[in-house]
């Protein structure tokens, strides 16, 4: 073989090589990321093919699949769609999928190993194959619940209702919602139409407002400070200052209680009666003196900063910010600066003081079912760590008691003590005339907790510059609350 001939052979040979080494990564390595890419529009078709598992919670079937008779085999349909979409999400053929519907994909259609034994067995007897079934921990009457009391006044905002002992989410609401129906629709013209109203919409729609986005917490942090203090030398009974306003250390800024009041009537207050009357001078005061370290130590203890959870869906971290000075130390106490948590990590953290300072992790699946609804995997509760002691933990319920005694708005529920703790928080380019978002955060009953909410409504809701925590958020978690207790557990 001359020369140029074996080159030749060599480069077609190299190629070859090439080729093939091409194919055994596109179809052995990459093969599970290529069928997992919400893009591929073309496992999205196969899957029309069979039936999808439903999803359920609490014997309510929330989605389904149903025969069309048509060259799509089967149509998901939604119940109740705009109240349960930002759990269950959506299922497009164009748009593909989100919420549940994404997360749990594997089980729903039926290529989870869990199902392996129900896929042989189809395969043997020639049945037509069929996914599996997702049960949610969400309590209906409870996600209704708190659904309603969102939007019969139009709130922006979001809601989560956890159990404290387990992490079971018994409710994740956000607001405003969207119709999963017309994006699962068979007709391209509907979903492309139904996609862009979504995009189009202000408030936005589809981003789930519990764990996709973050906010100021406002004085709600104002638990992480009393929890990290009861554990550095504080007492209930310590001295602040009550001072209308404080100059921040190091600067000429001025930091003022709401409204500019005395907090009390001497010229201290006790670290409880602070906290009842939600004091910001004070906070500053015992921020500056905790420190950074302590401060983002304990807000750490309670997750937040966690980048790793997944409910299943992906959860936002939360986070504290930089803390450069003892400047920044004191605005960050009182949940402003650059303190940034989920209403679902707001959740978790009252659900840690519920629970004696443990933290659970929260979970939105039940169980996993076969397509028979025999039960082939159970959530079992999953201690993600210890907050706090368990004696700091009661101490800090009971002085919540008393800022729910102090805490207006409506909805109070006789003969049931709430431990609360309300916030205002400022945001935008100028928070001064800014409506703020109003929190409310709270479990009960205090001596045996079985919920733990976090209601965020944003931009005061119907209250514009008025707004608190107390006038508009705190009624709906005390609904969302007494639903809970009266039929939701």
């Amino acid at each position: 073989m001359n020369t140029p001939i074996r080159r030749i052979a060599i480069a077609v040979m190299a190629l070859i090589l090439l080729l093939l080494g091409n194919l055994t990564y596109v179809q052995v390595v990459k093969a599970g990321d290529y069928r997992e890419d919400p893009r591929n529009q073309r496992v999205l078709l196969a899957e029309y093919a069979r039936k999808r598992g439903q999803i359920s919670a609490d014997g309510q079937v929330l989605a389904q699949s149903v025969e069309t008779g048509d060259r799509l085999k089967y149509l998901r349909q939604y119940t109740d769609g705009p109240a349960y979409s930002p759990l269950t999400g959506y299922y497009s053929m164009i748009y593909s999928s989100s919420g549940v519907e994404r997360y749990a994909d594997p089980v729903l259609n039926g290529t989870d190993d869990r199902l392996f034994a129900r896929r042989l067995s189809d395969l043997i007897t020639g049945r037509d194959p069929s996914g599996g079934n997702v049960v949610l921990t969400v309590k209906p009457s409870v996600q209704e619940r708190a659904y309603e009391e969102m939007t019969r006044k139009g709130y922006e905002g979001a809601v989560v209702a956890l159990q404290p002992k387990t992490g079971e989410i018994l409710a994740m609401v956000s607001t405003p919602s969207f119709d999963p129906n017309p994006l699962a629709s068979h007709n391209s013209a509907t979903q492309q139409q139904a996609w862009k109203a979504e995009n189009a919409a202000e408030p936005a729609t589809l981003p789930n407002r519990a764990i996709d986005q973050t906010f100021p917490p406002g004085s709600t942090f104002k638990l992480v400070d009393v929890a990290a203090a009861l554990q550095n030398g504080y007492t209930p009974d310590s001295q602040l200052t009550a001072a209308p306003n404080i100059t921040l250390t190091g600067t000429n800024t001025t930091l003022e209680n709401y409204a500019g009041t005395q907090c009390g009537t001497g010229q201290t207050a006790s670290l409880r009666e602070a906290l009842a009357r939600s004091c910001n001078t004070a906070f500053a005061q015992l921020g500056g003196e905790l420190g950074a370290d302590k401060l983002r130590a304990q807000a750490d203890a309670f997750g937040i900063g966690r980048s790793d959870l997944s409910i299943p869906m992906p959860v936002t971290a939360s986070g504290v910010g930089d803390l450069p000075d003892t400047a920044a130390v004191q605005q960050s106490s009182i949940g402003q600066r650059d303190v940034r948590l989920t209403p679902l990590q707001n959740a978790m953290m009252v659900a840690s003081i519920a629970n004696g300072g443990q933290t659970m992790a929260p979970h939105l699946i039940k169980e996993v079912q076969g397509p028979n609804l025999d039960v082939i995997d159970t959530t079992e509760p999953d201690r993600l760590g210890r907050s706090m002691p368990a004696n700091v933990a009661a101490t800090l319920t009971d002085m919540m008691l008393g800022s729910e005694a102090r805490t207006s708005g409506g909805g109070k529920i006789t003969g049931v003590q709430i431990a609360s703790k309300t916030g205002t928080a400022e945001h935008g380019t100028d928070p001064k005339n800014t409506p703020p978002h109003a929190w409310y955060v709270a479990f009960a009953p205090a001596n045996d907790p079985q919920v733990a909410v976090a209601v965020l409504v944003e931009n005061g809701g119907d209250r514009a510059l008025e707004a608190t925590g107390g006038s508009v958020a705190a009624p709906i978690g005390r609904a969302v609350i007494a639903e809970a207790l009266r039929g939701g557990q």
